[in-house]
């Protein structure tokens, strides 16, 4: 995935169906995919741009790198924290 880049609407399809099951633990994902989402509308050409590369390689680090679903640690101090506004629970580990 790291190296990966689709070059057509099957392919990058395909990416976003990885990011979608991960979009509850990133954090802003339907504007970060935003310009890849555009590029699935029927009457739109092809047209991988460089905003486009930028929305790919942020989605590819935010499901390798931001709080993506895992088991705790147990050895390590838990902290949790909360957003009433969005009733949304994050669950940090430190140590």
């Amino acid at each position: 995935m790291r190296s990966w880049a689709p070059t057509n609407v099957t392919e990058l399809r395909s990416f976003l169906r990885l990011g979608h099951y991960y979009r509850r633990f990133i954090i802003g994902y339907s504007t970060k995919a935003a310009p890849l989402i555009e590029l699935l509308n029927k009457n739109k050409l092809w047209d991988w741009s460089e905003k486009c590369q930028k929305a790919f390689n942020g989605l590819k680090v935010a499901v390798r790198e931001e709080p993506i679903l895992t088991l705790p640690d147990l050895s390590k101090t838990l902290e949790l924290r909360h957003k009433d506004l969005f009733r949304e629970v994050l669950v940090t580990e430190n140590g």
